[in-house]
């Protein structure tokens, strides 16, 4: 896929890995940018002339992925600004942090909540993007993580939303094949405001700082180097139903 002139729908993208996936495929020559937000609403002001310093048209939307109807709306919206939908990068997610041995601890809300943001929600976007992706030919990218692998992460609720999101990564490739490519990237550890909020900033540092003594790479993940895998992925032409682990090679030595 040649990203220029293309228009990518980014949810979650004014924070974290969807932000610096929304800038990297402006700078890449989107020529449009979708960054959809729940919360960040002062972020979101500051990513849009950012991302048009690159040279795309930028519009943030306010959407929750957990609502139908405003899922439906924001691709309304992107199809009426832009007239167009190329690319789909579902990264909007949530989680709350509960120790995997503490069963009591872990409520059916946050198996719900996890479950309906995190597959479900990610389920929503594909369908109401489908009929603009086959139109352009275009593709869908999940942002899942190392946590639907292996046994641990933030939560159980978590992990087990993540491995579904990469089942439905397969079975989406198959369901919307062959016009449009589904794809996902599943990072470890990254550097974000998401980690710290779990973690606290020392928290996270010396979690971070732990983890690179023994990754095979030495070094922590950031926003970037997740982008730059959607955006590899992007351009792969004949990949589908794949998942790029980015995590520094951790995952080889678990």
């Amino acid at each position: 896929m040649d990203l220029r002139g293309t228009v990518a729908v980014i949810t979650g993208g004014c924070t974290g890995i969807g932000r610096a996936t929304t800038l990297a495929l402006a700078r890449a020559g989107a020529a449009g940018v979708v960054a959809t937000y729940r919360r960040s609403a002062a972020e979101a002001a500051e990513l849009v002339p950012e991302a048009e310093a690159l040279g795309a048209r930028a519009l943030t939307e306010r959407a929750d992925v957990a609502d139908d109807f405003a899922v439906r709306a924001l691709a309304a919206t992107a199809l009426r600004h832009f007239g167009r939908v190329d690319i789909l990068v579902n990264n909007a997610g949530t989680t709350r942090a509960v120790p995997e041995h503490d069963l009591d601890a872990l409520t059916d809300a946050d198996w719900h909540e996890a479950l309906d943001v995190n597959v479900v929600g990610a389920f929503r976007c594909a369908r109401a993007f489908a009929p603009a992706l086959r139109a352009a030919s275009g593709a869908l990218v999940n942002i899942a993580s190392v946590s639907g692998y292996r046994a641990g992460g933030s939560s159980l609720a978590y992990g087990t939303s993540k491995a579904a999101l990469l089942q439905l990564t397969r079975n989406l490739a198959g369901a919307l094949a062959p016009h449009v490519r589904v794809n996902a990237v599943a990072p470890g550890t990254v550097a974000t405001r998401w980690q710290t909020g779990l973690h606290g900033a020392e928290g996270f540092a010396e979690r971070a700082r732990a983890e690179r003594e023994t990754v095979p790479l030495r070094a922590t993940p950031g926003p970037e180097h997740v982008a730059q895998a959607v955006l590899g992925l992007l351009h792969m032409d004949l990949v589908t139903g794949e998942a790029v682990i980015v995590d520094g090679g951790k995952h080889i030595r678990y």
